[in-house]
């Protein structure tokens, strides 16, 4: 597979990302970003791009990739409704549109949350943003599309760009794997999940922490 990626600058995008170098099914990585990913690697190309809502000027680049895996996101944390669709609805639709547009035939995987609210009709406001995003995702013409709804992820070992707070909690995984595995997953499962599914399909188009882990050890 030939995969564009986004986020590669975050706690996911950066792990999904060494996922996929070190898949064997993996041929080629395309990262789109606004700063250098840090990562070296023959598999590996990056494009810099300053524009998240416009993808005109790299179009012709998008072509001939198999899967989107889009990584990119924002905490909605001191954000009202407006800002935080623009920064997630908004920018996540240009460049599902753009990929759709140069490779119809690919599959996306969109980087979601646990509890997101598909309904888009509920009281918590980032969750019926990321509903409706994964919503009209799915409604564009891809081969398949898919929203992954982690809830915490235990960070890969050696990860630069992982959150202070996962780092704290990550010794506790096990524990809460066992209490609440719903709740939980691994960044390897997490990134190895969302190749295969890019690769194979799955029943499900929203996959959440159970299926992560299940699809990762299939």
């Amino acid at each position: 597979m030939k995969i564009i990626l986004f986020g590669a600058t975050g706690m996911v995008g950066e792990g999904v990302l060494l996922e996929a170098l070190r898949d064997a099914s993996v041929e080629a990585v395309l990262v789109i970003g606004r700063r250098p990913c840090g990562i070296g690697h023959p598999k590996l190309t990056e494009i810099i791009h300053r524009d998240f809502y416009n993808y005109m000027s790299i179009e012709e680049r998008l072509r001939g990739h198999d899967a989107c895996l889009f990584c990119l996101g924002v905490t909605s944390l001191g954000k009202n409704e407006e800002d935080y669709r623009r920064l997630t609805y908004d920018l996540t639709m240009a460049a599902a549109c753009a990929m759709e547009k140069q490779c119809p035939g690919m599959v996306f995987c969109y980087i979601s949350g646990m509890g997101t609210d598909s309904t888009e009709k509920g009281k918590v406001m980032w969750a019926r943003v990321k509903g409706k995003t994964e919503n009209d995702i799915m409604r564009l013409g891809f081969k398949d599309a898919y929203a992954f709804r982690p809830g915490f992820i235990k960070p890969s070992p050696g990860q630069k760009r992982a959150f202070l707070a996962a780092k704290i909690i990550a010794p506790l995984y096990p524990l809460l794997h066992a209490l609440v595995p719903k709740w939980v997953c691994t960044m390897q499962d997490l990134g190895r999940a969302m190749i295969l599914v890019s690769a194979k399909g799955y029943e499900r188009k929203v996959v959440e922490c159970l299926d992560i882990e299940a699809i990762a050890r299939s």
